[in-house]
């Protein structure tokens, strides 16, 4: 045993191609993918960043931050992100209610919204991501490596809240700017951090009034922002340019210029999140998150 913040690890020495667990399904569908491979994607296929978001998403205080000080109102992020949503939901008794989690990882908002919503489908476009969730669905849990240094590993175990229904909740991997037509319609669309790593994020947007025909339907958007010519090539970037005459294009004055036909802002709010890498290395960062009603 070593103690790290005063918290108890059993360190392990594995390799990196060990780390992650129920990948078989991946290897089998990149070896047979004949689809062209999203610009900047490959990186969500590591088994790196499979346990970073593995942790992000179901981590627990202490294994996140287990020192005595640190960023612990940025923790829960995706739990946050599903309840900004059920806040501003407002269903007729009796309805049946359907959720999209788009960008939706390795499923934590997804199970989360299922806490009220009777049906919820979360895609994204990291095949990896996509069979961590299907396992957490099948068995309520998934057990994963934590990098603490080097080749230095720890065991923990990824685990659905009990007290959610996972039978309301589906997972399929997707592209968000090419979704399938037969989605249907939805009373609220959840896309945390996605739109600055999208190729063309307008044509995820203009996909969003028919997945949200029914007006009062909700959207709700998270970015930090963070534009980048590795995921997005930048003659589309939606913000972080100054346009031909002389104005500064932030991210959110492209969402209000894409979404102001069909959708009204109801809020807006400042998310912090954290990111684990290392015992000892970190990202903090503060996402934009936007609320939107369809008119």
């Amino acid at each position: 045993m070593a103690t790290i913040g005063g918290i108890d690890h059993k360190y392990i020495a594995i390799p990196a191609v060990a780390i992650s667990l129920g990948l078989s399904a991946y290897a089998a569908y990149r070896l047979h993918r004949s689809a062209r491979v999203v610009p900047g994607s490959d990186v969500y296929e590591s088994t790196k960043l499979l346990s970073e978001y593995l942790v992000f998403h179901f981590g627990t205080p202490e294994e996140l931050i287990p020192y005595p000080f640190g960023p612990k109102d940025a923790l829960d992020f995706p739990k946050r992100c599903a309840e900004l949503c059920l806040k501003h939901m407002q269903p007729k008794e009796g309805d049946y209610t359907r959720a999209l989690d788009i960008g939706c990882a390795v499923g934590r908002s997804t199970f989360e919204l299922a806490r009220v919503v009777n049906e919820v489908i979360g895609i994204d476009y990291s095949q990896s991501f996509i069979d961590a969730a299907k396992i957490l669905h099948s068995n309520g849990h998934m057990p994963y490596s934590l990098v603490q240094e080097g080749d230095i590993f720890s065991q923990a175990v990824a685990e659905v809240p009990k007290d959610i229904d996972r039978k309301r909740v589906n997972f399929e991997q997707g592209d968000a700017c090419a979704l399938r037509n037969n989605l249907g319609a939805f009373d609220v669309v959840l896309a945390a951090n996605l739109i600055c790593r999208l190729h063309h994020p307008k044509y995820f947007l203009s996909r969003l009034p028919q997945l949200l025909p029914k007006p009062g339907s909700i959207l709700v958007l998270t970015g930090p922002y963070t534009w980048l010519h590795q995921f997005t090539d930048k003659s589309l970037w939606l913000g972080g340019y100054v346009d031909a005459n002389g104005e500064a294009i932030t991210g959110f004055k492209g969402l209000q210029k894409e979404l102001g036909p069909h959708f009204e802002l109801v809020e807006q709010v400042d998310m912090p999140f954290f990111i684990r890498e290392t015992a000892r290395k970190n990202q903090w960062t503060v996402a934009h998150a936007t609320v939107w009603r369809r008119r």
